[in-house]
């Protein structure tokens, strides 16, 4: 047991960092649950409508492959989270994985963790409480979610067993954060092959449950998102099946637990490959540097970006087919905000992506910190290169990506829509638009990390809890019928809604006014505190 001396000491200074970041996501994942379980009660009130609607979704080739099937028609509950099942067993699995991630390799990148190795800290101490810290997570996250919907008044063994399917993609995750924590040396790298997994294993899920004939379902058990949603909530609640992500889990904590005794502390299995001795022209400037080091993450996103608005665009066409009831159509207005049922579902998931490229930003501009307590930055700094520069370079990244991603979804989301209904002349630059007017709302989310990296370094990742609020209050405010002026406290609240919408210019040049605000008190404040 030495091997895991100082676990609990790793437990409760895991939790101290994350005091806020954990909290604030578990809100998120129980809120949007209930936000949408509520919202689907609300719509579809007798059973020959939910019928229809879940029947309209199976019809779907698009819809499946994007949510997953339905598999008890006349189920409410079911109807209720489809759209949750998959895509939100992705988020949490994400998460999973980034607090493990967070909590051994980029400990190790930071060289925090070999000071804390020269005390009474045993070898697996680290990953233990990593573990426990995620797992934990999930785990609430999973029992709170599943009380919500009981309090809806859901059936009880399919709430818990919806608890179970985020629970279980959390468990798999967390396993694969740990092992991918072991090979390499970099927490992004770390994070990006679970990125990697989990796209992977979406794909899979989608090709299985999209099979036309049923002969390539068998694929879906691939997929350890496919596993989650085998359980089936409210449709039998299979809870067998969550003995698979707990198989998974003791054989990836068991490898990360062997590859830790054949390496050194700061090392990882896959060795870095060493550069050139000479820097090619290419690299003689801070924004060439920033997009070598951005460009990889870029373009991983930016091709699900494009498969992302591909789809949505795709779904279009059969919207009014899925949306039976007055009262149905009436909600879809409602969250759109314009009053044509393809316009208003467009208007609603563009704003959704609209907030994935949030998460882009935020994380491009986390690299400044990154860069910062890795020792990266202080070398260049002593070099004829300002901060002003090497801050700029940075941001001007962080803003370019997030607007080549969003209008490559809306590109995407037009040529499909515009395909679907016959009219890709005149849906591509309508798509376009919806893209463009989310950039300022996303910026603003961008700028405020700057600001955080300026002013108070150490709480820079409190922009992720910021950013879970502001999804709430943007996304959700109008299901629960909050005032409007807390649901203006959200930037995403204040964004024209298009294609079909009324564009005002007020909100987008407030927006953009807030965001270069934050972004000079950003540069401002950092050109004028110390390093490190």
């Amino acid at each position: 047991m030495k091997d895991f001396v100082g676990t609990g000491t790793l437990v409760r200074l895991a939790l101290r960092r994350d005091r806020v970041l954990i909290p604030t996501w578990i809100a998120v994942f129980v809120v949007m649950a209930a936000g949408s379980a509520q919202a689907t009660m609300d719509l579809y009130t007798d059973l020959p409508s939910r019928v229809e609607a879940a029947r309209t979704t199976n019809a779907s080739p698009a819809l499946v492959s994007l949510y997953g099937r339905i598999f008890d028609e006349t189920s409410l509950g079911e109807l209720s989270l489809f759209k949750l099942t998959a895509f939100g067993a992705v988020l949490v699995g994400l998460l999973a994985s980034i607090l493990v991630v967070r909590h051994t390799r980029a400990e190790e990148e930071s060289g925090r963790l070999e000071l804390l190795s020269a005390g009474v800290l045993g070898r697996y101490a680290a990953l233990a409480a990593a573990l426990l810290v995620s797992i934990g997570t999930v785990v609430v996250l999973g029992l709170l979610t599943a009380l919500a919907l009981i309090g809806l008044g859901l059936p009880v063994a399919g709430s818990f067993a919806f608890g179970l399917v985020w629970t279980s993609a959390g468990l798999s995750f967390a396993g694969i954060g740990a092992l991918v924590a072991q090979l390499t040396e970099g927490a992004r790298t770390a994070n990006g092959f679970t990125a990697i997994a989990l796209g992977v294993s979406y794909v899979l899920r989608a090709i299985g449950d999209s099979s036309a004939d049923g002969k390539s379902e068998w694929v879906s058990w691939l997929s350890p998102i496919g596993w989650s949603q085998q359980i089936r909530a409210f449709a039998g609640d299979r809870y067998v099946v969550v003995l698979l992500p707990l198989v998974l889990l003791a054989a990836l904590v068991a490898g990360a637990l062997a590859l830790i005794r054949r390496r050194d502390v700061g090392a990882g299995l896959v060795r870095p490959r060493p550069g050139p001795a000479v820097a090619a022209p290419s690299l003689r400037s801070p924004l060439a540097l920033a997009w070598r080091l951005h460009r990889g993450s870029l373009y991983g996103w930016g091709f699900a970006f494009l498969l992302l608005g591909l789809l949505v665009g795709n779904i279009a066409s059969n919207v009014d087919g899925f949306v039976t009831s007055d009262s149905a159509r009436e909600m879809v207005q409602k969250l759109g905000g314009v009053q044509a049922i393809t316009d208003a579902f467009l208007s609603t998931e563009m704003g959704m992506v609209g907030l994935l490229a949030s998460a882009y930003g935020i994380q491009a501009a986390l690299r400044l910190r990154s860069e910062e307590t890795a020792l990266r930055a202080e070398p260049l700094l002593a070099t004829g290169v300002t901060r002003t520069r090497w801050l700029a370079s940075h941001v001007l990244m962080a803003l370019l990506g997030t607007g080549a991603l969003i209008m490559i979804a809306g590109l995407g989301s037009g040529l499909s829509s515009g395909a679907s209904l016959g009219n890709v002349g005149r849906q591509v630059p309508r798509m376009l638009a919806a893209a463009a007017v989310q950039l300022p709302a996303i910026w603003l989310v961008t700028a405020l990390v700057v600001a955080l990296f300026g002013l108070a370094p150490k709480l820079i990742t409190a922009a992720w809890a910021l950013y879970g609020l502001f999804l709430l209050l943007g996304q959700f405010g109008a299901l629960f019928n909050l005032p409007r002026s807390v649901i203006n406290l959200s930037p995403y609240g204040h964004t024209p809604r298009l294609p079909g919408g009324t564009f005002t210019t007020l909100p987008v040049l407030s927006l953009t006014a807030i965001a270069a605000a934050l972004l000079a008190l950003g540069l401002t404040a950092f050109r004028h505190r110390d390093i490190g």
